[in-house]
């Protein structure tokens, strides 16, 4: 797909459960595109001519312009223009199909279209764009914790290229999306709806397959509170995690959702441990992070721990 994406000169934007396949450092990579993305691939899907799919499912979630000219391609009959109409419905594995297309256009290439637009520019200046406003957002500040645009840019400085990320559901699911730029990371994550509680368990799953790879879970305080025992068995298998948890007292997510429905926030608070003590009862590694200066030491020193390592961040809520 990327191959093909460098024939067209065209910007490759991703859904959110695709994150990280296409690398927010590569020339045409414009990000995730939806509720949990970029302006960058937005502004891009907005401007273009057409939209060719490979493989998305055209969920509500990642908002794909459905009045663009569209080339949908899947190996699953039952996907094609499923939830709209598609201009054209192609039936095909999307490797085999992507590179079919690319091969054509190379052998195509003296009769192409010498006006067609390489579009690496547009996508270097949206990026820039999108870049100072996240620089501007490291500077909100309630006096309720940290911001989610200085966490994530912590965890976008600090996480190795080579590392398995795992994401609970929540709002920071989202700042996740919005704000961390993958490089060489593989991102893990459950789906969308109803499957609170993935992240820590996920990265389990992670050391598991690939105990030699850097394992970052991030994860919500509601999350994790569903299964907070499990940190015992990452102890006693000398797992080296490190967790990201994101304490904002509250479920988050549950509160956008009650207040974008019109209702009155009810019964989303949360009474909460003190995680990074409870992750040191339990043998692993805790550290509390409470102001944006400590955030770059404090996972620097859980990705250099040998063993499981938890940083506790006491974030706003509001500030997503």
């Amino acid at each position: 797909m990327l191959a093909l994406a460098e024939s067209l000169d065209a910007p490759a934007l991703t859904t959110f459960k695709a994150k990280g396949l296409v690398s927010d450092h590569h020339p045409l990579g414009a990000g995730v595109l939806g509720r949990s993305g970029t302006p960058v691939a937005s502004w891009l899907m907005n401007e273009s001519d057409l939209l060719l799919v490979f493989g998305a499912s055209f969920s509500n979630h990642t908002g794909i312009a459905a009045y663009k000219p569209i080339v949908q391609v899947d190996y699953d009959p039952m996907a094609l223009g499923r939830f709209h109409p598609v201009t054209v419905p192609v039936l095909g594995h999307v490797g085999v199909t992507a590179r079919i297309l690319a091969d054509r256009l190379r052998a195509d290439r003296p009769r192409a279209n010498p006006a067609r637009i390489d579009q690496r520019a547009d996508v270097a200046e949206r990026w820039a764009i999108w870049r100072a406003e996240k620089e501007r957002r490291l500077v909100d500040d309630r006096g309720s914790g940290v911001n989610s645009a200085s966490v994530f840019a912590a965890l976008t400085r600090q996480v190795p290229d080579d590392a398995v990320v795992t994401v609970d559901v929540g709002n920071h699911a989202y700042s996740f999306g919005r704000y961390f730029e993958c490089s060489q990371q593989s991102i893990l994550m459950s789906g969308y709806l109803g499957s609170i509680g993935f992240g820590f368990p996920a990265a389990m799953g992670a050391w598991a397959a690939a105990p030699d790879r850097p394992i970052v879970a991030v994860t919500g305080d509601g999350g994790f509170g569903q299964y907070l025992a499990e940190i015992t068995t990452a102890v006693k298998y000398g797992m080296n995690i490190t967790h990201v948890l994101l304490d904002n007292s509250s479920l988050g997510k549950i509160t956008k959702e009650q207040r974008a429905a019109h209702f009155a926030v009810w019964q989303r608070s949360l009474h909460n441990p003190d995680f990074a003590a409870y992750a040191e009862l339990c043998g692993a590694k805790g550290t509390r992070v409470e102001s944006v200066d400590q955030l770059d030491g404090a996972i620097a020193a859980a990705l250099a721990h040998d063993g499981p390592a938890l940083v506790e961040v006491i974030t706003d809520p509001e500030l997503i």
